[in-house]
């Protein structure tokens, strides 16, 4: 078996719903962070990449179902460049940086594109298909922006909660007070709006053209755990989780370059990280937030690693419950989580936040000069995905520090 390295990773400002990226449709988004990509490595020929994997949660309106390949053709890609696209929700693109770890691993890819994108804004509304030619009753419009849709009746109702609902069921099962879930939220804030004030994300955060977007739109740098306090509950009368200390709907792409040790010669740049192990775990449905817990253990097992062994690790904020959930479970010292800000402050874009965690892990190794970091994130309907990666390149501007 070949290993698998990280040589390169973007991603594009991540929009508010309605926001800046609003008027940019996903395949439109998809073939901006390829073609970028792809661009940052001049001495690359696009005709020899042999696998372009991007996630997507959606699928249903302008993705075209195959978005990845709808992204390969509008980016100006060869045509022989192949395409397929993944969905595990919000697991989407970092089961696509799995997928194509697994491709160059077993010596059926050198090159690889991985990612994903979604653009919650213009997800679509869906009608169901009536059982019958000419119903006299209305159809109700479904948004497929986010949550279960066209529920199947046999499906046992405590499974089907919200996402909120699901958390709020976590958060009282292991007494996650509401002030620790503002102040994890506030947290994200202010680092997230450090990191870009000391310029952490701006060579591997490309705006997309024809927005005026050059940072992520919901950061927030004036978060206070006062303001956030003054919230209602979102989903229960009586409950912990609001608008403020959960990751809201939001627009975005992110794309990886990967391919084994020898394609540094093909690719022009030499490797950041190296895929060390994957994990994919499944749960209740409605204790998807648990997830990560045992996918990162799990993946930690593989890699014959334990957590003393990690030095960084990005965590998808879905919620600011279930991150400190898993932060409790793991006992992992929270000054290594997150550093660089969260998903609270920067957004979720389903299909694009795994290609953002593990850039971001990547980048924040080779800052501080640490050698191993987790990368996770938990999925509605009950899934976590974990991947561990190693620092194989030097300190970015020679800077290096304790972990």
């Amino acid at each position: 078996m070949k290993a698998a390295f990280v040589y390169d990773a973007v991603r594009t400002p991540f929009g508010k719903y309605g926001g800046g990226l609003a008027g940019v449709r996903p395949d439109d988004l998809a073939a901006h962070i390829l073609r970028a990509v792809v661009d940052r490595s001049p001495d690359l020929d696009a005709a020899l990449v042999d696998e372009v994997i991007l996630g997507n949660a959606n699928g249903a309106g302008e993705e075209n179902r195959n978005v990845a390949r709808m992204a390969v053709l509008l980016a100006g890609l060869p045509v022989t460049v192949p395409g397929s696209t993944v969905n595990r929700l919000c697991g989407s693109s970092l089961d696509a940086v799995m997928a194509a770890s697994r491709f160059v691993e077993t010596g059926d890819a050198r090159v690889v594109l991985a990612g994903g994108v979604e653009s919650m804004t213009r997800a679509p509304w869906v009608l169901p298909k009536p059982t019958r030619p000419f119903p006299a009753g209305d159809l109700p419009a479904i948004s497929t922006a986010l949550g279960w849709r066209l529920v199947n009746p046999r499906m046992p109702t405590q499974w089907t909660v919200s996402l909120g609902e699901a958390n709020e069921q976590l958060g009282q099962e292991f007494d996650i007070s509401r002030d620790r879930q503002d102040e994890f939220a506030v947290r994200s804030h202010r680092l997230a709006s450090a990191a870009w004030e000391e310029g952490f994300y701006d060579d591997h955060v490309v705006p997309v053209p024809g927005t005026d977007l050059a940072r992520d739109e919901g950061i927030r740098p004036d978060a206070a755990v006062e303001t956030l306090a003054t919230l209602a509950p979102a989903f229960r009368p009586d409950g912990t989780i609001t608008a403020g200390n959960a990751s809201p709907l939001s627009d975005g792409a992110s794309a990886l370059l990967l391919g084994d040790e020898q394609a540094a010669g093909t690719i022009g740049r030499d490797p950041v990280a190296r895929i060390v192990s994957r994990a994919a775990v499944a749960c209740l449905p409605h204790r998807f937030g648990y997830a990560p817990v045992d996918a990162a253990n799990l993946a930690l097992k593989r890699a014959g690693l334990s957590w003393s062994d990690i030095d960084a690790v990005e965590l998808n904020e879905a919620f600011a419950v279930q991150s400190l959930v898993c932060l409790d479970a793991w006992g992992v010292d929270p000054q290594i989580v997150n550093t660089r800000g969260g998903a609270i402050a920067i957004g979720h874009p389903l299909g694009a936040s795994g290609g953002r965690i593990i850039a971001t892990l990547v980048r924040v190794l080779r800052k501080r000069g640490g050698r191993y970091g987790v990368a996770a994130i938990c999925i509605g309907v009950g899934q976590g995905l974990a991947v561990v990666v190693e620092n194989v390149g030097q300190p970015v501007n020679g800077e290096r520090s304790d972990p």
